[in-house]
C-alpha cells in the first residue's frame, strides 16, 4: 500500500512583493475581491490598487508591504482551502508567520489583517527612528557568522539563518559593514548589502514591541487545526499564550528557518507549497533538503496548474 505523502505549506516574508502581484485572481474570483475589500476597509487604503499599478517605491514601503504579501498569501490558501488542499503543518518566513497562523486557524483573516497592519506601521516606524542595515552573508558556516557579530563592539546580530550558509545580518550601519568586511576577510563566498528601510529582527526593533504587545495582548488567538512551526524557535507550537509570546519575541528575535524546514522534515513531511508571491521560499529548501518536492502558487496558471 503506498504512503500518503505529508504537505507542509509555506509563507513568504517581506521581499517577495512585486506590482501587479494577485490582480489576475483578484479579476478572476469574488473571494479574492471581497478580501481585498475587507482590507482597505481595516487598513484605510486601497491595498488592492498599490498592488496592482504600484509604484514599486510605495509597495516597497514595509507597512504597505506587509499586508500586500499577506492577503495574496491568503488569497492563494483560500482559492487552495475550497479546493481539499489539506497540509499537515505551516510554517512563515517572517511576516509570513502571521499568514501560516491563519491558514492553520489560530487567526481570523481579519484579526491577522489587523495585527499585520500595526506591524507594518510599528517596523517602518522603528527603521526610522533607529537606521539600521542588513546584509546577506553566503558561504560562510552559521557559527562562525554568530561570532563575528558577537565580537563587532556595536549593535549587529544574525537576524535570518535562511539555509547552512546563508545568513542574513542585521543591526546599525557601521557595525554591519565592518562584520560585512570581517566576512569577506574571512572567506565568505558573498556579502551583500539588502535594500531594507531597517534592521529587522534585531534590537533596533525594539520600538515596534511596546504597541504590538498590547495589540497581542488584546488580540483572539484560538487553537490551530494544525501546528505551526514558529521562526524564534525552530518548533512547533499549539497553545495560544505560546503564540502571543512568540510573536512579539519575534520582531527583535532571529528566524531560524533553517532549523523551522529542519522540524518539519523530521517530521516525515516530503512536500512543500509556498503560497503567495515568489518563490524564495522554495530556492532556499532546495539547499536545505535537495530532496523535497517543492511548488509555488502565487498566480492563476500556478494554481490551475496545482490541479487537486
Amino acid at each position: 500500500m503506498p504512503s500518503v505523502v505529508k504537505t507542509a505549506v509555506l509563507f513568504p516574508g517581506q521581499g517577495s512583493q512585486y506590482v501587479g502581484m494577485a490582480r489576475d485572481l483578484y479579476d478572476g474570483f469574488e473571494q479574492v475581491r471581497r478580501m481585498y475589500e475587507l482590507a482597505a476597509d481595516k487598513l484605510g487604503f486601497d491595498l488592492a490598487a498599490v498592488c496592482f499599478e504600484g509604484p514599486d517605491e510605495q509597495l516597497s514601503r514595509t507597512r504597505i508591504t506587509q499586508p500586500a504579501i499577506f492577503v495574496h498569501s491568503l488569497a492563494v490558501w483560500s482559492l487552495l482551502r475550497a479546493k481539499g488542499f489539506e497540509p499537515v503543518v505551516a510554517a512563515g518566513h517572517s511576516l509570513g508567520e502571521y499568514s501560516a497562523l491563519v491558514a492553520a486557524g489560530f487567526l481570523s483573516f481579519e484579526q491577522g489583517l489587523e495585527l499585520v497592519g500595526l506591524r507594518g506601521e510599528l517596523m517602518q516606524a522603528a527603521g526610522e527612528k533607529a537606521p539600521g542595515a542588513m546584509a546577506a552573508v553566503i558561504g560562510m558556516a552559521d557559527e562562525d557568522l554568530a561570532k563575528l557579530c558577537s565580537r563587532d563592539s556595536g549593535v549587529v546580530v544574525p537576524a535570518n539563518f535562511n539555509a547552512p550558509g546563508q545568513v542574513v545580518i542585521s543591526g546599525e550601519v557601521a557595525a554591519v559593514e565592518r562584520v560585512m568586511k570581517s566576512a569577506k576577510d574571512s572567506g565568505a563566498r558573498m556579502v551583500k548589502k539588502l535594500n531594507v528601510s531597517g534592521a529587522f529582527h534585531s534590537p533596533l526593533m525594539e520600538y515596534a514591541t511596546a504597541a504590538m504587545k498590547e495589540k497581542l495582548a488584546g488580540a483572539k488567538i484560538s487553537s490551530g487545526r494544525i501546528p505551526v512551526v514558529a521562526n524564534v524557535s525552530a518548533r512547533s507550537r499549539n497553545e495560544p499564550e505560546t503564540v502571543r509570546t512568540q510573536l512579539l519575541e519575534q520582531i527583535t528575535s532571529p528566524v531560524r528557518w533553517t532549523g523551522s524546514m529542519r522540524t518539519i522534515i523530521d517530521s516525515g513531511v516530503t512536500s512543500f507549497v509556498e503560497l503567495g508571491p515568489g518563490n524564495v521560499l522554495c530556492a532556499l529548501m532546495r539547499r536545505i533538503e535537495r530532496s523535497a518536492a517543492t511548488a509555488t502558487v502565487g498566480k492563476l496558471e500556478e494554481l490551475e496548474r496545482f490541479g487537486l
